[in-house]
């Protein structure tokens, strides 16, 4: 292929298999609850939990769901845009705190990309069936003139679409830092701008309106990271690069590491700016790592059944009392301390793994001449 050629929309589809390399799979046995207090006296209670599905990146093999106290028999369905599957449960008058628990067995793989950009094709005009990923929508990836008139700062002119995406992706590491306690939960592209501050969802909303408003089409995928955490929810960017198809980029996770590279005082200067340079290598090679499992893709969407309003994301599940969501929790936020729902979760896996983000000698194999500063983080 050519240099920057053109690619055939006739064979483009948001619905094609991961283009990547597998490697070092693991299988989790995972046991996930949710426990969701409703309001006093609600007359309702309406839950969704998300399905994670088999694809060319993971295999999911079915166990239990099932509700308590109350039991109550779910109604699976798949909304029709993003193709992402959920278990309903309607609760009549809840008494009190109702659980949902679901087991299944997903194993999961490292995936490797390896973009050359030369290799990256262009695109004149994009299918319709891409038209979800180009969108501005009304919450979460929002693509408005202050989006515009950022990015237009960032990227002033045009290269190919893997310098453009590394500009604004390292835009976005230099200068949002990463607060829990100031965060959207919704995939918002708005409140990074706004507060300079935010989680995955708000750096990953932020770079896909960015994405969207070059032409490109991008979605937030939300997944589980199955190991202890105080919030299991995790998130990863995804734009669509011909003919490598959707490639994950994991923005926030590459800003933390670079951060704990840069202030171990165990490492030389030297040894800080190879293992920097390696992160952000890693990050825009196109890499996912087998430590998270895919649950959810894309934003601002009608569930399955619809609830009473779009949903901005869903990240472990999404609930409503009376046909009013109950506020999205974070445990990892310092600040809070009542919630909606809380999450229960225990994963075995099949082999002993280290999660990438905080192991720097997973970065061996993206290892390069030491660049001249360590940046890529504030």
């Amino acid at each position: 292929m050519a240099v920057g050629s053109a690619a055939s929309a006739a064979e483009l589809s948001p619905d094609m298999p991961y283009r990547a390399e597998k490697r070092n799979p693991v299988a989790y046995e995972v046991d996930f609850t949710a426990v969701v207090t409703p309001p006093y006296k609600t007359k309702k209670l309406s839950v969704w939990m998300p399905m994670p599905q088999s694809d060319s990146a993971q295999e999911v093999v079915e166990g239990q769901i099932y509700s308590f106290p109350m039991n109550v028999k779910p109604q699976v369905g798949v909304e029709p845009v993003f193709g992402n599957r959920f278990a309903y449960f309607e609760f009549d008058a809840p008494q009190g705190a109702q659980m949902i628990r679901h087991t299944f067995k997903v194993t999961t793989h490292e995936l490797r990309w390896n973009i050359d950009p030369k290799k990256i094709e262009r695109v004149e005009k994009w299918p319709e069936a891409f038209a979800p990923y180009l969108r501005g929508e009304d919450q979460a990836v929002v693509v408005n003139d202050k989006v515009k008139r950022l990015l237009s700062e960032i990227v002033p002119e045009m290269h190919d679409p893997l310098s453009n995406v590394s500009q604004y992706i390292a835009w976005v590491n230099a200068n949002i830092e990463y607060d829990h306690d100031n965060a959207s939960l919704a995939a918002s592209s708005q409140h990074p701008i706004d507060e300079r501050r935010g989680h995955c969802s708000d750096y990953h909303g932020l770079c896909a309106a960015f994405g969207r408003a070059l032409g490109y089409p991008t979605r937030v995928t939300y997944g589980i990271n199955p190991f202890p955490k105080a919030s299991p929810s995790h998130c990863k960017l995804e734009v669509f690069l011909p003919p490598y198809g959707w490639v994950s980029f994991d923005v926030s996770e590459t800003q933390k590491l670079v951060e704990q590279i840069n202030k171990d005082s165990k490492l030389s200067d030297e040894e800080k700016l190879q293992l920097v340079a390696a992160a952000n290598n890693r990050m825009m090679s196109g890499y996912r790592d087998n430590t998270w499992y895919l649950q959810t893709r894309g934003t601002d969407y009608d569930l399955a059944p619809p609830a009473a309003k779009r949903a901005p994301v869903v990240r472990t599940i999404y609930a409503e009392a009376d046909g009013v969501a109950l506020r999205d929790p974070d445990p990892s936020n310092s600040k809070k301390r009542e919630y909606s729902w809380m999450t229960m979760h225990h994963y075995k896996p099949s082999n002993e793994v280290k999660y990438p983000f905080k192991d720097t000698k997973s970065l061996d194999a993206w290892k390069t001449a030491p660049a001249k500063t360590a940046g890529g983080a504030k």
